[in-house]
């Protein structure tokens, strides 16, 4: 005779154990593939990418766009620190604190924050350099949040790492990657920080677009530049 308990509580068994197995599958693969770009938004021209990074719980982020531009109009545009505000998302203030050579730099950009969340800055050491070989420019920003002393109502960013890869093409086209790393501080959690973070990279690239045709970059030329 079959006895129908054992039947019932072995086939409970090995639908669990089959549960679990696909789930640990699919943590498995959520967990390989979370360090991959995963396209999150697109248009204007501009692809936005994120991704998981092991150091943060806020994600990094990578927009992707190509432009009609000598190497040097980008780079000008780029060390123009007072133009920001006109395109950077959500940047009210902007300036070069120290000059240390013609490709260093410390600046500074004023955040602002929707209230009630404090008004963030951000104290930068920038540095740009083309390889030789490819011409690549890659224009990289790093926080050095104790330069200057603490700005009253707002809140210091210290964890901020950027970077600008500039690579020219054929027919004057130049393919531009911004890549960035943003915690916030203060209070603000990091899942409400990914949720809204999409959309920084993806306005401010797509304003450089509108921005770095203007006369007065594309006559720029930098003699650490070289075009190809």
């Amino acid at each position: 005779m079959i006895d129908f308990k054992k039947a019932v509580r072995s086939k409970a068994l090995t639908l669990i154990s089959i549960s679990i197995s696909f789930i640990a599958l699919g943590f498995t693969s959520f967990i390989n593939h979370d360090n991959e770009w995963i396209l999150k938004k697109e248009g204007n021209g501009v692809s936005v990418y994120s991704r998981g990074v092991d150091s943060s719980a806020v994600r990094e982020l990578r927009a992707v766009t190509q432009i009609k531009s000598s190497l040097s109009g980008i780079v000008a545009l780029l060390l123009d620190r007072e133009s920001y505000p006109q395109w950077v998302y959500k940047c009210a203030k902007s300036k070069t604190l120290k000059e240390i050579t013609s490709t260093e730099s410390i600046c500074y950009q004023n955040v602002v924050a929707p209230w009630p969340i404090d008004n963030r800055d951000i104290v930068l050491n920038v540095k740009v350099k083309q390889d030789d070989v490819t011409k690549i420019v890659y224009l990289n920003s790093v926080s050095k949040p104790d330069f200057i002393p603490n700005v009253d109502s707002h809140v210091r960013v210290s964890v901020f790492k950027a970077s600008w890869k500039l690579t020219p093409l054929k027919n004057g086209i130049v393919n531009c990657e911004y890549q960035l790393l943003f915690d916030p501080g203060g209070n603000v959690p990091a899942w409400m920080v990914n949720i809204a973070a999409v959309d920084g990279p993806f306005e401010t690239t797509s304003n450089m677009r509108q921005m770095v045709v203007k006369e007065k970059y594309q006559k720029t030329h930098y003699s650490f530049i070289k075009e190809p």
